[in-house]
């Protein structure tokens, strides 16, 4: 009887423990100064600063239970014992010096624990999904920051590297430390080595149009005759256009002009001040239609090719419908990748969304004001901590090294800023409210919108392991648009499954075969698609050119010059504009 009530006792200790624990865990969250970005985003008040939570009974016992046998056979092992097996299959504590240090070995297997058990609550709080989701991206974010190997005192990879150089790793990451304050973020690569326009962006091209919000780049023939119908590419305003041209070997833009393509390509502009009060009918109207026009003023083409780029697909689609409700089908063809068109499936990022967080936006900046690029580009880094954040923390700062020279992940620092009447319509009326895909829900440039009406065929590319734009929302596209349509998934993630050149021979791409006549309708959902696709090697480049030849109509003589006699190149590509930094 006294052992039952010693039980009890314990188990409402752990209880009371372990559910502190959480409530802290998502506090400290809820205003995460060390997370920039986070706060900037208008992150809604997350569970744990209000009511308290309640858990599903049966979980949490179970919980408990583990819980008590597994701290309690820590303890009675002690220090000496060394680390359990599974902090050996942490990256994190993979080194001999976790190994061989008792104190650091025992609090990795002790982090991991806790770890393990808050998480286990997370799952267990009883809630709706985004309650859920709010609480496990609380804890996933509280538990990466307080890693021990985050700490010099803990980490004894560090230490070890601290004596063997002799002070030298600690002298040099507090330079590291003092750099990156200074430019304002954690270095992810040498950012000394690159150069826009050096050794990245430099497939060869000139400029020959620009207003305040882009400039179109035209590029140089790579052969003797190009397609009549050209190509024209609308990259994420989110981000500059050179994750499509890094380097000539994953240069997308570079494949295309390869495969015969007469190429353009929208340079957004890095927003100012002055740029502060512009909207996202601005970005329509004078940026993607304008683009468009161009184009085909240049050419002579009576319709051209375009492909859009995650925002960049959002921005095109929202331009095609726009076009359609005036009559107007100047694309023959449109490709989408990794975009939203229909925002029902958001991923992580819907944790961000709410009625509040969106009223915060429109109140802060709705009439004017710029999105910082780099609250952005920590924020979409804090989605995945341990890989792009604490990682570098670690590595630049506890041991004093230089990240190497990474030509993606220059560009992931080069971040862009965002006028504030533009995101905060873009949040409210895609990711909270889902109207793009609602016929006759918005009004943009004068126009009722109607994606039923964006009749042409279109390529689909999703990314299977992408949390930006999760494969169900980049598959939803399907159901919105009616032409012929061709869906493609790619494994990786929303970047590294995107930039995949084919001479690489990496990863593998899926198929569906459909007969031409229900080349119109695909299956409902995904999960239907993939039970009739079929994996290939390599990349879906090749069967994207395929696809997009078919569309490309004759080909005729590669011109000689950039532009036309009504515009003439202003300046070589990559051009001012991609220079500007936030």
């Amino acid at each position: 009887m006294n052992s039952e009530a010693n039980w009890a006792q314990a188990a409402q200790q752990v209880q009371e423990t372990l559910r502190e624990g959480l409530q802290q865990a998502i506090s400290a969250m809820a205003g995460f100064g060390a997370a920039p970005g986070l706060a900037q985003l208008g992150m809604p008040e997350l569970p744990g600063t209000g009511p308290q939570l309640q858990f599903d009974p049966v979980k949490l016992l179970a919980i408990q239970q583990t819980y008590l046998q597994e701290v309690g056979a820590l303890w009675r092992s002690g220090p000496q014992s060394g680390a359990s097996p599974a902090a050996f299959a942490d990256r994190r504590f993979s080194s001999e010096a976790w190994h061989d240090n008792p104190v650091s070995n025992f609090s990795a297997s002790a982090y991991l624990l806790n770890a393990r058990t808050l998480m286990g609550l997370a799952e267990a709080v009883q809630g709706d999904e985004k309650t859920k989701a709010r609480v496990r991206f609380a804890v996933e974010q509280a538990m990466a920051a307080s890693a021990p190997s985050n700490f010099l005192a803990l980490n004894a990879e560090a230490q070890k590297k601290a004596i063997d150089t002799q002070g030298r790793s600690i002298a040099q990451g507090l330079q590291n430390l003092l750099n990156d304050i200074r430019q304002g973020h954690v270095s992810m690569t040498d950012e000394s080595v690159f150069e826009v326009g050096k050794n990245v962006a430099t497939t060869e091209g000139a400029v020959v149009f620009e207003n305040e919000f882009f400039q179109l780049i035209e590029y140089k023939p790579l052969t003797a005759k190009v397609h009549e119908r050209p190509l024209l590419l609308v990259p994420p305003c989110i981000n500059k256009f050179y994750i499509l041209d890094l380097q000539p070997g994953n240069s997308l833009i570079r494949y295309a002009v390869a495969q015969g393509h007469r190429t353009f390509v929208l340079s957004w502009r890095n927003p100012d001040q002055s740029m502060a009060d512009k909207t996202w009918d601005d970005y329509i109207e004078h940026a993607a239609i304008k683009a468009i026009e161009v184009t085909q003023e240049i050419t002579g083409a009576k319709t051209i090719n375009a492909l859009g780029f995650c925002v960049g697909g959002t921005i095109l689609g929202t331009a095609l419908a726009v076009l359609a409700a005036r009559g107007k089908k100047p694309v023959a063809s449109a490709t989408f990748l990794t975009s939203l068109l229909e925002f029902s499936d958001t991923g992580i990022l819907d944790i961000f969304i709410d009625e509040n967080s969106v009223k915060y936006r429109e109140n802060q900046m709705g009439r004017g004001g710029l999105l910082k690029g780099q609250d952005l580009a920590s924020t979409f880094s804090f989605l995945r901590p341990n890989d792009l954040v604490w990682n570098y923390v670690v590595g630049n700062y506890l041991k004093g090294e230089t990240p190497p020279p990474f030509d993606l992940l220059y560009w992931n620092s080069d971040s862009t800023n965002l006028p504030g009447p533009f995101y905060a319509w873009y949040l409210r009326n895609t990711y909270l409210k889902n109207k793009l895909a609602q016929p006759g829900a918005l009004t943009v440039c004068g126009e009722k919108l109607d994606l039923r009406k964006v009749d042409l065929p279109v390529y689909i590319y999703g990314s299977r392991e992408d949390h930006i734009v999760p494969i169900g929302g980049a598959y939803a596209s399907t159901q919105v648009l009616p032409g012929k349509k061709r869906f493609v998934m790619g494994a990786s993630g929303h970047i590294a499954g995107v930039i995949n050149p084919p001479a690489q021979n990496k990863r593998s791409y899926w198929t569906r075969t459909a007969r031409a006549a229900d080349a119109s309708k695909l299956p409902k959902s995904h999960a239907e698609w993939m039970q009739g696709a079929k994996e290939h090697p390599g990349s879906w480049w090749t069967d994207w050119s395929a696809w997009l030849k078919d569309h490309a109509g004759k080909q005729i003589a590669a011109p000689k010059s950039y532009g036309s006699r009504k515009y003439k190149a202003i300046e070589a590509a990559p051009g001012r504009y991609v220079k500007v930094r936030a």
